[in-house]
């Protein structure tokens, strides 16, 4: 079995400031991580590794310094490592990155696509079924658990309510739940040889796909600006009676023309 896994490296959420004049993300002095979702998705890529044999690709697309993620993944357990790094990538929306890691795709072998449920930087949840759509092949979201009896893929996938099962045969691709797949530390052996380890730096020219579909060229969407949500003030607690709380809320109801 062969498996593809789509990471991302994103800035740590909970050091995000925004400009208070461009309105858009301060990404100097920020740290980037491996977005969560997407470390869920490579353990379970290497579970798989460790009980059917799985060769596990890890593939990401962004500046040189994605680099950094494709070496933990390294040292996690992973294979093979890919980085798609070009000017003409730059600038690109849900579609075009869909577009860009679907291209890549096409050019592997693979049995089975992972990616995480969606990024912390844009909290989208598209690029992963996206592909899917692009690939042609079948696509689960949500997925809390996997089991594999040499034929048939078994899903367990999240929903409001609870849980579905499903099933599929051949390939596809799943968009992993973070807490579901609590990632592996990395071993300290492994963090030294993920230093020694080539990972492939592929450009526009190594994607199956004309390059309009690319980058800016390729994104309907514009983001226009960026702002952080405002923090609520903090409520007040009122320690009474059940009687004493029904006549407190019916006073704040008419304090706010309500009732």
């Amino acid at each position: 079995m062969k498996i593809l896994v789509c990471i991302k490296q994103v800035p740590d959420t909970t050091e995000i400031r925004i400009d208070p004049v461009t309105k858009t993300l301060v990404r100097e002095g920020v740290p980037s991580i491996m977005n969560p979702d997407d470390k869920g998705g490579l353990e379970l890529a290497l579970r798989f590794k460790d009980k059917f044999g799985a060769e596990v690709t890890v593939i990401t697309m962004g500046p040189s310094q994605a680099d950094l993620i494709l070496r933990e993944a390294f040292a996690m357990g992973a294979d093979r490592a890919i980085l798609l790094t070009d000017r003409k990538f730059a600038g690109a929306d849900t579609l075009a990155t869909s577009n860009a890691l679907a291209g890549a795709a096409k050019t592997l072998d693979w049995d089975l696509i992972i990616t995480g449920r969606q990024a912390i930087d844009g909290d989208t949840a598209q690029v992963g079924p996206e592909m899917a759509e692009h690939l042609n092949i079948p696509q689960i979201s949500y997925v809390a658990g996997l089991d594999y009896d040499g034929k048939t893929f078994t899903v367990k996938k999240q929903t409001e309510e609870g849980y579905q099962i499903l099933q599929f045969e051949g390939k596809g691709l799943l968009t992993v739940l973070a807490p579901a797949f609590k990632s592996r530390y990395m071993s300290v052996g492994g963090i030294v040889d993920a230093y020694d380890r080539e990972v492939e730096v592929w450009g526009a020219d190594k994607v199956d796909l004309d390059e309009s579909k690319l980058g800016l060229k390729g994104s309907p969407t514009k983001v226009v600006k960026s702002f952080a949500k405002e923090l609520k003030q903090p409520g007040v607690i009122h320690e009474v009676d059940a009687e004493q709380a029904v006549e407190l809320i019916i006073s704040k109801l008419k304090e706010k023309h309500i009732i």
